[in-house]
């Protein structure tokens, strides 16, 4: 994982009008009521399927799916998807340009996401994310049998990883160099040959006259400030989700191999997202 990414100019200065505030509250209190209603029946169930399923999750995906669809459409964020999602066992990796792509990546089927360890301890994210099952790992190289112990473990219990291979987010203007370490696990025995990994581009576009990393989170910029900014706008921009070609893992040598033919893959989806036709 690399340290957090940083941008040569500093965020754009937070400005809110009054009929803004007014958007933050209306957006708002229905999207913590849809978000934490969804987390308390997500908890609830779990109780039941825990203990009948154990690792597998049957049900409680379908309501992480519902609550970050929905909360796009409280947001007024339109959602556009290039491609398909693969049906292959395995992974999917993605650029990080935002807060925003946690929902946007679960709203069209049940994933699990690999995070720095630390997000765990977030208020709000943390909770949602030990929720809804997200892989926590350290930022220590030192650790990398331990991570693709907890992978393996968790590709054998047949859940549809996600993670992002840049290790931090970004402005959304750019793709940076993937990091490899992740990559390692799907080489680990036999699990190269029955393993894919899926490239999945994100691109936001801005509201017209807004800047063009108006959705990008990174640095120290704050989350609730975050929040505030993107509720309060309207209209809104949007955000194209471009699924490429799964990458067969048996077909590379290696994880860097691997993980450099999945960042071009990415690169070249993300330059084209947001152009006509």
């Amino acid at each position: 994982m690399s340290a957090t990414w940083q941008s040569d100019t500093p965020p754009d200065p937070l400005r809110i009008t009054p009929a803004g505030w007014l958007r933050v509250v209306a957006r708002g209190l229905p999207l913590a009521l849809l978000v934490f209603g969804g987390l308390a029946l997500h908890l609830a169930l779990r109780l039941v399927e825990r203990p009948l399923h154990g690792a597998d999750r049957p049900w409680t995906p379908a309501i992480t799916c519902f609550v970050c669809r929905n909360a796009l459409r409280l947001i007024g964020l339109p959602l556009i998807c290039h491609g398909q999602a693969m049906d292959h066992p395995g992974a999917l990796v993605a650029n990080h340009s935002s807060w925003l792509d946690i929902f946007t990546l679960n709203a069209g089927q049940p994933i699990y996401f690999v995070s720095k360890a630390e997000v765990a301890g977030w208020p709000g994210i943390g909770w949602l994310a030990r929720a809804t099952g997200t892989v926590f790992i350290e930022r220590d190289r030192r650790q990398a049998r331990d991570h693709n112990r907890l992978l393996r473990a968790r590709l054998d219990a047949g859940h549809r990883l996600l993670f992002f291979p840049e290790g931090t987010s970004t402005d959304g203007l750019r793709v940076l160099p993937f990091r490899t370490t992740l990559f390692a696990a799907f080489f680990d025995g036999d699990l190269a040959a029955t393993s894919w990994i899926q490239p999945v581009a994100l691109r936001y576009l801005p509201p017209e006259g807004a800047p063009a990393r108006f959705y990008g989170w990174w640095g120290d910029m704050d989350f609730g400030a975050g929040l505030v900014k993107v509720l309060a706008q309207r209209p809104q921009g949007r955000v194209e989700m471009v699924f490429c070609p799964p990458l067969r893992v048996a077909d590379f040598t290696d994880r860097k191999a691997l993980a450099a033919a999945a960042e071009e893959a990415v690169r070249h989806a993300h330059s084209q997202a947001g152009e006509p036709g």
